[in-house]
């Protein structure tokens, strides 16, 4: 399953980058790396997308060039790129060090903060509804885990944001009706209202 997951998400990285949706393409990259760190296809897709975002010609060129070398050899086609790659950029090092602080500054200004980065502030600062304020005005948090939605959900009950997590409940039933742990939080804010009126 796990590599399934994988190959999922890099067929909807290089679609995005085919799109000229680069942005999107780095984002899933950058999701395939956080579980797959040893996937070369994800880390020189993250390489060209990043290249790409920054009106680099080079990057779509090279990209072009890395899909139909890896529909010959995907091994030759890995490491042909990697030596592009680090002839264009001094070593591999450093590319990986400008790359992921390059990913997590993007993640962080462009597409928001990751779900467990939020988690981290609101623990630090020990201030939910301060934090998620400057966060909901200011960009925007990401879930990619369904423990996250319950636990995201369960806090913004908790913390008196019950609208919007009911607008959040309706549309998750909507796709998994029967989800039990969904359904237990519908539950829950239905007690609430009740007993508020």
């Amino acid at each position: 399953m796990k590599t399934n997951h994988l190959s999922k998400t890099l067929k909807q990285a290089s679609e995005h980058f085919l799109a000229g949706k680069y942005k999107e393409a780095l984002r899933d990259y950058s999701l395939a790396l956080k579980d797959y760190p040893e996937s070369k296809e994800a880390y020189n897709g993250a390489i060209l997308a990043d290249m790409a975002m920054g009106g680099e010609s080079a990057g779509e060129a090279l990209f072009d060039y890395y899909t139909i070398l890896r529909n010959e050899d995907v091994e030759s086609a890995d490491v042909i790129i990697s030596e592009i790659l680090e002839t264009m950029d001094g070593t591999l090092d450093q590319l990986s060090g400008l790359f992921h602080e390059t990913i997590k500054q993007r993640l962080a200004y462009e597409d928001g903060i990751m779900y467990t980065e939020f988690k981290e502030l609101v623990e630090k600062e020990n201030d939910f509804n301060r934090i998620f304020e400057n966060i909901m005005f200011s960009t925007r948090v990401i879930i990619t885990e369904k423990e996250d939605f319950v636990d995201f959900l369960d806090n913004l009950i908790d913390h008196g944001y019950k609208e919007m997590a009911l607008s959040y409940l309706e549309s998750a039933l909507g796709v998994y009706p029967n989800d039990r742990q969904l359904r237990n939080l519908l539950r829950r804010l239905a007690k609430g209202k009740s007993v508020e009126n």
